[in-house]
């Protein structure tokens, strides 16, 4: 069997690749490639049955020379210190392309979410929030959710540190918070629709006219359901759909909203009305203009690149393409959105909850939207205009410019000896 891959080891090694592209020094790079904190906690739960029970949880902050940090918490089984490395210094990267005044920090419980009650979640939330109190803040480091947690948890995090430093409601903590505690408009649909504002600006890169575009999506949960009938708004028809229990295929078209109904009557896409039935494999290799992979990381990989027929490939998954896939779509002129651009708009509007909050003054959803829409369609053309200046895809491009913003930061502000 072969040996999962490290994530912490493939954040390196792409950190590497651009290092050597814009020809970084060496002392920078090995600054880069250490997080400046990672903190290990234990967190000690009284359980329903009455046993205590010790978790384990770290938070990660990875760079801070643009800013606070920010990014997630995960509950997970699989959680580990190299995860949370890797993840914090990918939301640098992230933050740094949308150009957005954070740095990158990531947070994670090693347990198992789908096995505990509500009141044990929330006796866990608050004892992890306790523990990290003293290194995030709203000007210091900012959570949001991730994996396997979401309003619930945000909201006790903010009032555990509320209570704990100074009493008095402090929203912008963290991210990710139900509207009635401070959260934004416009958030649950934020990574789908930036992921079809860089959709809409590859196309017309390649002169790709919409209303002849067909769109397959692998993973039809929040993001894959957005991301389509956003593009489907802008002209281009879903023939091909999939999630974790099978896919549908139909070569006239599908709704992206008539599919997400059947989905939340019967739990999956699979047995909608005048569809066939298609494997998620299959789905990859559909001829398609636009294949959005919103599922796992590695389904585009050294095997099945070559068979891949789509123009834009854009990653609404974190790392759904290979390295080694990378380099044949690369080759075949398929032009790659990556997940650090493609899903950036969770982030972004993460980033306009937090300055609500600060203001205490809340915006419309037609506002958050048109501002999202200014910052990744300059995301997009930033990292474009890279990619053309150095000869070499977009996720290479994305990576350079990201390393390049958090350099002239760390020079700027004399962080540098």
């Amino acid at each position: 069997m072969s040996q999962p891959i490290n994530p912490f080891e493939m954040a390196l090694k792409q950190l590497d690749e651009a290092a050597k592209l814009i020809k970084l020094d060496n002392g920078m790079h090995q600054v880069l490639a250490h997080p400046k904190r990672v903190l290990t906690v234990s967190i000690p739960v009284k359980m329903d049955s009455g046993e205590v029970k010790v978790f384990t949880g770290f938070r990660s902050q990875h760079n801070d020379a643009r800013g606070p940090y920010k990014g997630g918490i995960r509950y997970h089984p699989q959680v580990s210190i190299d995860e949370v490395k890797a993840l914090s210094m990918w939301m640098t990267w992230k933050c740094a392309v949308a150009d957005i005044p954070y740095g990158g920090g990531k947070g994670g419980i090693i347990c198992n979410p789908k096995e505990m009650s509500k009141g044990e979640l929330e006796r866990m939330t608050r004892r992890y929030a306790y523990s990290i109190a003293d290194i995030i803040g709203p000007h210091t480091d900012i959570p949001a959710p991730d994996v396997y947690t979401g309003g619930n948890e945000m909201a006790w995090i903010m009032d555990t540190y509320s209570a704990l430093k100074g009493n008095y409601v402090q929203p912008e903590v963290i991210t990710g918070k139900p509207l009635s505690i401070g959260g934004s408009l416009g958030r649950n649909e934020a990574t789908g629709r930036g992921l079809s504002f860089t959709v809409r600006e590859a196309a017309k890169k390649l002169k790709i006219n919409m209303k002849n575009a067909t769109v397959a999506v692998q993973g039809f949960g929040n993001a894959g359901q957005f991301a389509s009938q956003l593009v489907e708004e802008q002209g281009a028809t879903v023939i091909a759909a999939s999630d974790s229990k099978g896919g549908v295929y139909n070569k006239a078209g599908m709704s992206a909203q008539a599919l997400r109904k059947h989905k939340e009557k019967t739990g999956s896409v699979v047995g909608f009305s005048g569809a066939k039935p298609i494997s998620n494999e299959d789905l990859l290799e559909t001829d398609c203009t636009i294949l959005i992979p919103a599922a796992l990381e590695n389904q585009i990989n050294g095997k099945n690149a070559k068979n891949i027929k789509a123009k834009i490939v854009a990653e609404a998954a974190n790392g759904p393409t290979t390295p080694e896939a990378d380099d044949v779509l690369f080759k075949n002129k398929t032009l790659v959105i990556p997940d650090i651009l493609a899903n950036g708009g969770g982030v972004t509007v993460s980033y306009f909850e937090w300055l609500q909050n600060l203001r205490r003054e809340y915006w419309s959803e037609a506002e958050v939207n048109q501002k999202l829409d200014k910052n990744i369609t300059k995301a997009f053309l930033d990292i474009y205009h890279t990619h053309e200046e150095y000869g070499v895809n977009m996720r290479k491009a994305s990576m350079v410019l990201a390393v390049n913003r958090v350099v002239e930061a760390i020079k700027t502000r004399g962080l540098w000896p």
